[in-house]
């Protein structure tokens, strides 16, 4: 997909660049592969903010994606692209042999009419998935399972990918865009391909209100409050907000290291990602 620049008819759309969906499906989503999704603005069961900065937003209806793509052996074919508005990436209605109907996150190259499949072990195609212990060293992958049949986690937002770099027993050695490499078991299964929409990162909203219809409020930075609003707040003049900078609850912020150092899954990361920073 391209991008969109538009004259600057108006303050809004001198900065604005969007991804150009003119080649999407125009028409709804599939019915019963869609279901009602209500907002939370932020807020847990009792009604208070947990999640600051969320609110407002337009009304979106959740398409249900298949991330475990179990059916196996049982070939299916692309019958749209279609426009997400609950991820960044966009997303394919397939339909198999057998006539069921299902939504696959869409990778790069991957077309109306194009056939899919999923199996213990197929060809290196974009959109088909197979196990991990049975794809090639060196195989760009995406929408890859952390754990057997739990579905995809990893490698599933806009022009994401990781790379299959080798083999420690019954273990795949993955290389993820952050620059860790991370043990994951054979038996999960994996998606070939990039995922789609990669220019996504190249966009401009151009306004403010472009950030509200996503649902996300402003952000006021801690050293324009006063001292009783935040840590950083208060002093003569304008201020950097001290030495150490912290959250609204004084908990170290701004890359200070917050992963328990005796997380179960620290012994399935090869390589960290903080390395590359040294």
């Amino acid at each position: 997909m391209a991008l969109k620049k538009f004259n600057p008819r108006t303050p809004s759309l001198r900065q604005l660049v969007i991804v150009d969906r003119s080649d999407l499906w125009k028409g709804k989503p599939v019915k019963t592969l869609s279901e009602g999704l209500s907002s939370s603005g932020g807020r847990n069961n009792h009604g208070r903010v947990t999640a600051r900065r969320r609110g407002g937003g337009h009304k979106r209806t959740y398409r249900m994606i298949d991330f475990k793509r179990r059916k196996w052996d049982m070939e299916a074919t692309v019958e749209r692209i279609e426009y997400d508005p609950n991820r960044t990436a966009f997303i394919a209605l397939i339909k198999y042999e057998d006539g069921e109907l299902a939504y696959i996150i869409a990778p790069q190259r991957l077309a109306a009419g194009d056939k899919v499949i999923a199996a213990a072990s197929t060809d290196v195609k974009p959109g088909n998935a197979m196990l991990l212990k049975s794809v090639p060293i060196g195989t760009i992958l995406h929408n890859v399972e952390m754990k057997p049949e739990k579905g995809a986690q990893i490698a599933r937002s806009a022009g994401t990918y990781v790379q299959l770099v080798g083999r420690d027993g019954v273990y795949a050695i993955l290389r993820l865009n952050s620059g860790e490499q991370r043990l994951i078991h054979g038996n999960c299964m994996a998606s070939v391909g990039a995922v789609s929409n990669p220019d996504n990162s190249n966009t401009n909203k151009g306004k403010a209100g472009r950030n509200r219809w996503l649902g996300k409020r402003p952000s006021v930075r801690g050293v324009a409050m006063n001292p009783v609003d935040h840590p950083h707040g208060g002093g003569e003049g304008r201020t950097s907000g001290g030495r150490h900078p912290v959250s609204p609850w004084g908990k170290p912020t701004k890359g200070k290291r917050t992963r328990s150092k005796k997380k179960q899954s620290n012994k399935f990361i090869m390589r960290s990602r903080h390395l590359r920073k040294k």
